[in-house]
């Protein structure tokens, strides 16, 4: 008889642990730190924070974009964060420094108009793949600050961009909707996943192993691609999604589960392999347009646009205790 796979974890419930609100504006981006020892956040006031991930206390806010801020990405190694802003510009952080001391390391100016998505390549700090309402995705050397290339990749905005874990390839989506594969290093196109013009793609990424995609799409729905063939393997709904760009998460702590906002102001998990909805967590007042799963903890980060303005910590019901200590 053949082996029988080890049957899923039981789906403990998560529960807000903690609420913050380290902006004045939409918190537009939460991220946790691939060490996870820091939360960072960004906001349409134009700054970045950096959280403690277990109290929301501020650690240090992140100024010089003289716009809002819509992504956010860490580099592997946890020294580096970059920005994303309708300022036009990118900008990468050190994310320890002196008190007092200029955080901004780079400043990246290229597009021209605003950018919207930005991936640090997870093999090398050294390079960025940035998209914007500029149609293109860029790519960035950090040492130099310069622009290596620029694809003319889509007809409408660029929604996001995502490298896959060995920095070969990069995903990304467009209100165009279309969602297409590039050769991170010579700009080439490898394949359209994607090219239905009946609804933008709002968001677009690959899963943690590297063989699928998460796409959404402004129809309220979320789909694992598989992207060597292009077929559709999944499909997720139930939550509300026509308006925003909002960052979809795989959790892969404890089972594997995908999470998303959703413009009825709720979080959303999944069942990566069932498609159900295993819960929806109820407490922001305005769309819910981030989400983070946390690297080695059980453990959400959301954040709420301008009627809500919160970041917020949602642990399993295990973890609530202990976080609490």
């Amino acid at each position: 008889m053949s082996q029988q796979p080890a049957p899923p974890p039981p789906y403990r419930p998560y529960r807000q642990l903690r609420a913050a609100t380290p902006h004045s504006r939409a918190v537009s981006c939460v991220r946790f730190s691939p060490c996870g020892r820091l939360l960072a956040t960004a906001s349409l006031d134009g700054t970045v924070a950096l959280l403690s991930p277990t109290s929301l206390a501020v650690i240090a806010v992140l100024r010089g974009h003289t716009d809002g801020i819509s992504d956010l990405s860490w580099a592997t190694e946890s020294f580096y964060l970059c920005s994303a802003s309708d300022d036009r510009t990118l900008r990468v952080w050190a994310a320890a420094a002196d008190p007092g001391a200029d955080r901004c390391v780079r400043t990246l100016k290229g597009h021209t108009n605003f950018v919207f998505s930005a991936n640090f390549n997870p093999q090398t700090s050294s390079q960025i793949a940035s998209g914007g309402f500029d149609c293109t995705v860029r790519i960035w050397d950090v040492k130099s600050g310069r622009c290596t290339r620029a694809i003319n990749a889509h007809s409408e905005p660029v929604t996001s961009v995502h490298f896959i874990r060995d920095g070969s390839i990069i995903v990304s989506g467009s209100h165009d909707g279309s969602c297409k594969i590039w050769d991170a290093k010579t700009g080439a196109c490898l394949k359209t996943v994607i090219d239905d013009k009946k609804a933008g793609v709002s968001f677009s990424m690959f899963s943690p192993n590297g063989k699928f995609i998460l796409v959404a799409t402004l129809d309220h729905s979320l789909k694992l691609c598989n992207f060597a063939n292009g077929k559709f393997l999944k499909v997720y709904g139930g939550h509300v999604n026509e308006q925003y760009c909002i960052q979809s998460a795989f959790s892969v702590t404890n089972g594997k589960y995908i999470v998303s906002g959703s413009e009825d102001n709720c979080v959303y998990i999944w069942d990566l392999q069932g498609r159900n909805i295993l819960q929806k967590l109820e407490g922001h007042t305005d769309t819910v347009i981030s989400v983070s799963c946390h690297p080695s903890e059980n453990k959400i980060a959301s954040g709420g646009l301008d009627n809500d303005r919160t970041v917020r910590l949602w642990v399993q019901d295990d973890e609530v205790a202990r976080q609490k200590l």
